[in-house]
């Protein structure tokens, strides 16, 4: 782990455990070699560094491309953000993700896209599972509770609540599943069941 983004994830990794109390569970189901594709759902801001602050070794992640700005811009980079123009979504993106992948890294992706507006989980985008038959990656899926109720969409104040992942069995896609897969209606399928590991934790 490079210094920097050791640095970030002790810091927060830190402030989880202290603040909010941030509890762990079902690390026995945690994909830690080879490439994988994390899927959580989104409830906040935080969302980022506390999937991060679960695992011991560097991941990547998806980040708004307006907060490349000044120094941000060369911090985001130290710690693997990739820069999503959510106003103009492309392809670009995708590609990125898919390419990590196949490199062998971890990368985190939230399938709804935008951060929850009352905590519920909402429908996953086609895109997570392109990715995921596109990529053949161990899909690793994650839930979070408490994130919402510490720093809620459109709040810029903190407030203590406490915070748990829940880490789910991976799924593992065959071969068979691979190839029957490729195309809108199986992105569709596998986003949607995706999603269902998810709301099951």
């Amino acid at each position: 782990m490079r210094w920097i983004y050791w640095l970030g994830w002790m810091t927060f990794a830190s402030a989880f455990r202290t603040l909010f109390g941030m509890r762990v569970n079902g690390m026995e189901h945690l994909v830690t070699e080879g490439p994988v594709l994390v899927a959580s759902n989104h409830q906040s801001y935080l969302d980022p560094p506390l999937i991060g602050a679960v695992y011991q070794t560097e991941m990547v992640y998806l980040a708004r491309k307006s907060l490349f700005k000044g120094i941000a811009k060369w911090l985001y980079a130290q710690w693997n953000a990739i820069p999503v123009d959510q106003d103009h979504p492309d392809m670009t993106s995708l590609k990125i993700i898919i390419r990590k992948l196949k490199e062998g890294e971890r990368v985190l992706v939230f399938p709804e896209g935008s951060r929850t507006m009352d905590g519920s989980i909402g429908e996953g985008a086609p895109g997570i599972g392109l990715i995921a038959v596109k990529s053949g990656a161990v899909i690793q899926p994650m839930r979070i509770r408490g994130a919402h109720e510490a720093l809620p969409r459109g709040c810029a104040r903190v407030r203590f609540s406490r915070i748990t992942v829940d880490v789910g069995p991976p799924i593992r896609l065959s071969p068979e599943e691979l190839k029957s897969s490729s195309n809108k209606e199986g992105y569709d399928r596998i986003s949607k069941r995706i999603m269902a590991a998810i709301e099951a934790l």
